[in-house]
């Protein structure tokens, strides 16, 4: 059996999607022994007054690594320390999971000197152009 090419009108629905990640997840898990899933990780940074969150850090697991998705810290508290205690904390959190280390990606205008201060390394990168940033992607071992 052949199986057919469907291309989706819409973007694919989370049902969609899952499936395909159930499928790839069955495949690696049979090559690699990654079994154990941890969860997603998440520190927030709140307004005192309102407990609006302004800012703060999410990751994933990532065979053995901690993947920081997005790290945002708003220009009005930037210099106040936050982003390097977000970044010790996500640390400390990735330590005590038993991680290999923590790697992420970051755009030409966002914050690479930030991470390499951090003792992160630069492993890869994509040429940009005119309209397009160039994106470095960066780690650590622990």
């Amino acid at each position: 059996m052949r199986p057919t090419l469907e291309i989706l009108a819409d973007e694919p629905s989370a049902d969609q999607r899952d499936q395909l990640l159930k499928l790839l997840l069955d495949f690696n898990g049979r090559h690699t022994g990654h079994l154990i899933e941890r969860p997603d990780l998440g520190i927030l940074l709140r307004a005192p007054d309102t407990g609006e969150t302004v800012g703060g850090l999410y990751a994933s697991d990532e065979y053995n690594w901690l993947f920081i998705k997005y790290l945002i810290v708003p220009d009005a508290l930037r210099g106040q320390g936050l982003g390097r205690a977000l970044m010790t904390e996500a640390e400390r959190i990735a330590r005590a999971r038993g991680y290999l280390g923590i790697f992420l990606d970051t755009f030409d205008f966002q914050a690479k000197p930030f991470y390499l201060k951090l003792g992160f390394e630069q492993f890869g990168e994509l040429e940009g152009t005119a309209d397009t940033p160039r994106r470095f992607f960066l780690k650590k071992r622990l």
